[in-house]
C-alpha cells in the first residue's frame, strides 16, 4: 500500500470533478510560476505545491517533454516555448481581438499611456492584449502575463463584480463602473480600470490604463469608463441593469 502524504497537496485541496489527479498536479506546478517567480527550483516547486520532490520530478519530465517548462543550467525551471504557443493560439481564437486592440490603440493615442485588456483566469487575471505607451518610462507588463486579483485597479474590478475583497470598494466600483488607484499594485504605478460586459451583463473582461503615478490625470477616468462601455457595445454585450439605470 502506498504511503499517503501527511499533508494534502495543493491540487488535492480542490481536484477537478471527474478529472485526473496527475493532470491537476501538473497544472498546479505551472500555476506556481508568476511575475515575481519566473524561475523556481525543485525545492521551491515542491514547497509551493505541497508535493514530494520525487513526484515533482516525474511531473516536470512530462512538462519538459511538452515544452511547457525548461530546466536551466543552474537547475531552476522556467516556463517553456509551449506556453507562448498556447497563448498565441488562445489570442488568435478570439474574434474580438481586432475590436479590443482598436479600443486600446485609441486609449493610448488619447493619453499616451499603456492600455491593456484583462480576463480572469482562476485566482488571477491574464493580460490578454496590451498596447504600450510611446513614452520611455512605463510599466513593462506583457500580453500573456498573470497579475493578482487583490492588487491593482484591474484586479479590484474583477473582485468587485465577483463580490470578493473589500465590499465597500466593490460597491463603489459597481456603482461608478470605473476605479482609479495609485500605488495599489506597485508603489510607483497608478492605474485606471473599467469593466467590459458580455451578452447577459456578466463581466467579460477589464480595460486598464497604467502609468507612473506622477503622470496620472483624473480626467482619464471618464475616458477609460467610456472605452469600457464602447467595447461592451461592440462585443454585443450589455450593461447590468443597475448600471444602465444609474449610468
Amino acid at each position: 500500500m502506498s504511503k499517503r502524504p501527511a499533508i494534502a497537496s495543493l491540487a488535492d485541496d480542490s481536484p477537478a470533478a471527474g478529472g485526473v489527479a496527475a493532470v491537476d498536479r501538473a497544472l498546479n506546478l505551472l500555476a506556481a510560476f508568476g511575475n515575481d517567480t519566473p524561475a523556481l527550483s525543485l525545492s521551491a516547486l515542491a514547497e509551493r505545491t505541497r508535493l514530494y520532490k520525487s513526484t515533482v520530478l516525474r511531473l516536470l519530465a512530462s512538462l519538459e517533454h511538452a515544452h511547457l517548462v525548461v530546466r536551466r543550467a543552474d537547475g531552476c525551471y522556467v516556463l517553456g516555448s509551449g506556453v507562448a504557443r498556447l497563448h498565441a493560439v488562445y489570442a488568435q481564437s478570439s474574434s474580438s481581438e481586432s475590436l479590443v486592440m482598436s479600443v486600446l490603440h485609441e486609449l493610448v493615442a488619447a493619453t499616451r499611456e499603456s492600455a491593456a485588456f484583462h480576463v480572469r483566469q482562476g485566482t488571477q487575471r491574464l493580460c490578454l492584449y496590451r498596447v504600450d505607451s510611446p513614452q520611455p518610462v512605463r510599466d513593462h507588463i506583457r500580453a500573456g502575463e498573470l497579475l493578482p486579483l487583490d492588487r491593482g485597479a484591474g484586479g479590484r474590478v474583477f473582485q468587485a463584480h465577483c463580490h470578493e475583497g473589500d465590499e465597500a470598494l466593490g460597491e463603489q466600483i459597481r456603482r461608478q463602473q470605473v476605479i482609479t488607484l495609485a500605488g495599489d499594485r506597485e508603489p510607483q504605478l497608478a492605474g485606471i480600470a473599467a469593466p467590459v460586459f458580455g451578452a447577459s451583463g456578466q463581466l467579460a473582461g477589464v480595460i486598464t490604463l497604467t502609468m507612473p503615478r506622477e503622470r496620472l490625470e483624473p480626467v482619464w477616468a471618464e475616458i477609460v469608463k467610456n472605452a469600457g462601455r464602447r467595447l461592451t457595445e461592440q462585443l454585443g454585450g450589455m450593461l447590468p441593469v443597475h448600471t444602465a439605470l444609474s449610468g
